[in-house]
């Protein structure tokens, strides 16, 4: 009797032991299942998301601007840039960014810009050249005030609409018909495209153009040139 509770207890302190490496083991699993877990990342984790944010704000601003400067045709350009944004939220989800995630970036080196939101629908964009109210002092709006090859909006980072159709790019400074050159610094790549509409930033280009300068799985050029060319 004696022996068969000795072997009754070794058994019942092996099957504790077995029970706490599986439960060990268990917590484990579940503390690399939650470690691999991770939520979306932000515009500030990811370049990647912070492009799409961008991107994001940018159209949310320009339906700002036509909401509070109605013309003919804004609720057309409106309905246009909300396909846009609900596009940029399908590339958000896909690339593991915040759906939804909102920012102006590339305004963060104009905020004369930023600061009047209600004037994008007009091709002279006067308010982006508030320093002066002389339509002489405001060549670039105008888009004669630049010479060919002349860079322009020195600073800004380009990002893209979210656009379809051919390489084209829009602009609050230049426009329809203005030429501008954007070249990527970090691989080299430039786009010579035609200003087409207008948007909230100086040179916003669409899904087509900018394919030919972006580096792959960015949605931002921080490093860029833009240049007049026509």
């Amino acid at each position: 009797m004696s022996r068969r509770r000795t072997l009754g207890t070794k058994k019942k302190v092996a099957l504790l032991v077995s029970a706490a490496a599986v439960a060990g083991g268990g917590a484990f699993v579940m503390a690399s299942t939650s470690n691999a877990a991770q939520g979306p990342q932000t515009a500030a984790e990811s370049t990647v998301c912070q492009g799409l944010a961008t991107a994001l704000g940018n159209n949310q601003k320009f339906i700002a601007g036509q909401q509070a400067a109605p013309d003919a045709q804004s609720a057309a350009r409106i309905a246009n840039r909300e396909a846009v944004i609900e596009q940029i939220k399908v590339q958000q989800k896909a690339s593991g960014c915040v759906v939804g995630e909102s920012a102006q970036g590339s305004q963060a080196t104009q905020p004369a810009e930023a600061a009047q939101p209600a004037q994008p629908a007009q091709s002279a964009q006067p308010p982006a050249q508030s320093a002066s109210s002389a339509p002489a002092a405001q060549p670039p709006a105008a888009g004669g005030g630049a010479a060919a090859g002349q860079q322009v909006c020195k600073g800004s980072t380009v990002t893209l609409s979210g656009e379809a159709g051919a390489p084209a790019a829009s602009s609050n400074q230049f426009p329809a018909g203005t030429r501008l050159k954007v070249t990527n610094l970090d691989n080299n790549k430039s786009t010579t495209v035609e200003v087409t509409s207008v948007s909230g930033s100086c040179a916003l280009l669409n899904n087509a153009a900018f394919e030919q300068v972006r580096e792959p799985g960015k949605f931002l050029i921080r490093r860029a040139v833009i240049e007049k060319v026509g």
